[in-house]
C-alpha cells in the first residue's frame, strides 16, 4: 500500500468590491484595452479594511471544510501560503488555526510568493507520507493591493485578493501507480539571481515598513514562459506521460500570454486549460486554489482527472505538481 495526499474538497473566498479595468482607467494613465490585449485581465477583487488575509484565509477554509462535510478537530495541520500576511508575527496559520478553533497542532506560513501553493502543496504531501499528519488544510490567501503602489500603472492593473482552500487527506488505497488518487510527482526550484526583477522594496529588517512591488515585467514574462515550458516538460518526461494524458493544465493566473505559451508548447489545448485571471487578475499564492475551486465547483473537474499545475513567481520561484483528483 502507498500513502498518497488526496485533495478531498476546496474552497474559496472573494472580496466584496470588484474593480474593473475601466475603474482604473480613472485612477491611472491606461485602458481597458491595452489590460485585456497585454494580460487577459478585465477584473480583480479587492479587499476591504476587514477583509485582511486572514479573514479571507478563514472565510475559504470555512469553504472547504462545508463542501467536505469536515470536522475542524480532525486537522492535524495549517499551512497558509502568503506574501501579505496580517502581522511580521504571529503568522497567519497559527491566527486562522484559532479563528476555526482547530485543536492545537502544527501550523505555518510558506512565502514563495506566487508559487507559494505549489510549495504548498509538496510540503503538505510529504507531511501525511511521513505520517507526520492525516489531515492538511491548506490554504493560499493574499492582499496583494496592501503592497501595490496604485500610481504605478505597470503594477496596479495586474493583481487582485483573494483566498483559496484544500483539504488534503491521508489515502492508503494506493498501488504506488499514476492510476492512484493525490499528489503523485512534484518538483521545486528557485534561482535568487533574479531576485531584482521582481520584488517588494520593504521589510522589517530594511524600511521597517511592508513596500510597494516593483516588477521588470518584460524580464518576468521573459523567464516565466521559459521555466514553465521548462518544468512541465520535465514533469511529464519523469512520469513518462504524454501531453495527451492530461486532463486539465491549472497554472498560475499571471497572464493569458504567458498561460497560452506554455499550453501551447505542452501541446495541451486551451479548452483544457483552468483560467481565471480574466475575473481574479493575478492573485499570487491564492490563484491557484481559486482556479482550481471554480473548475472543480463547476463541474470541469472531475474525481480521477489528472492535473498538472505549474507555477513561477518572485525568488525566482518556480514548480509544478501532478495530481489525479
Amino acid at each position: 500500500m502507498t500513502v498518497r495526499a488526496v485533495i478531498t474538497s476546496c474552497g474559496a473566498y472573494l472580496p466584496e468590491e470588484i474593480v474593473t479595468n475601466r475603474d482604473l482607467e480613472k485612477r491611472v494613465d491606461t485602458s481597458d484595452e491595452w489590460i485585456v490585449q497585454r494580460t487577459g485581465i478585465r477584473q480583480r477583487h479587492i479587499a476591504g479594511a476587514h477583509e485582511t488575509t486572514s479573514f479571507m484565509a478563514f472565510k475559504a477554509a470555512q469553504d472547504a471544510m462545508m463542501a467536505g462535510g469536515i470536522d475542524p478537530h480532525t486537522i492535524d495541520a495549517v499551512l497558509v501560503c502568503t506574501s501579505t500576511p496580517n502581522h511580521t508575527f504571529p503568522s497567519v496559520a497559527a491566527e486562522l488555526q484559532a479563528m476555526l478553533d482547530i485543536p492545537p497542532c502544527a501550523a505555518f506560513d510558506l512565502q514563495a510568493v506566487c508559487s507559494g501553493f505549489v510549495y504548498g502543496l509538496s510540503v503538505a504531501d510529504m507531511m501525511i507520507r511521513c505520517g507526520q499528519a492525516k489531515r492538511v488544510l491548506l490554504v493560499g490567501a493574499e492582499k496583494f493591493s496592501s503592497i501595490l503602489n496604485w500610481e504605478d500603472r505597470t503594477t496596479c492593473v495586474l493583481f487582485g485578493d483573494g483566498a483559496g482552500a484544500v483539504i488534503l487527506d491521508a489515502d492508503q488505497g494506493g498501488r504506488g501507480t499514476l492510476e492512484d488518487r493525490g499528489v503523485l510527482f512534484s518538483r521545486l526550484y528557485a534561482d535568487g539571481r533574479y531576485k531584482d526583477i521582481l520584488y517588494v522594496d520593504g521589510g522589517p529588517a530594511t524600511t521597517g515598513s511592508c513596500g510597494h512591488v516593483v516588477m521588470q515585467g518584460r524580464e518576468v514574462f521573459k523567464h516565466a514562459v521559459t521555466c514553465m515550458a521548462d518544468i512541465v516538460s520535465e514533469t511529464l518526461a519523469a512520469n513518462k506521460l504524454q501531453p495527451t494524458d492530461i486532463d486539465w493544465l491549472v497554472p498560475h493566473q499571471a497572464n493569458i500570454r504567458i498561460i497560452e505559451s506554455t499550453a501551447k508548447k505542452l501541446g495541451v489545448p486551451m479548452a483544457q486549460v483552468v483560467v481565471t485571471v480574466d475575473r481574479h487578475g493575478n492573485t499570487s499564492a491564492a490563484s491557484i486554489p481559486l482556479a482550481l475551486n471554480d473548475a472543480v465547483k463547476s463541474g470541469k473537474i472531475k474525481q480521477g482527472d489528472m492535473l498538472l499545475i505549474e507555477a513561477l513567481g518572485a525568488g525566482l520561484t518556480w514548480g509544478a505538481a501532478l495530481v489525479r483528483f
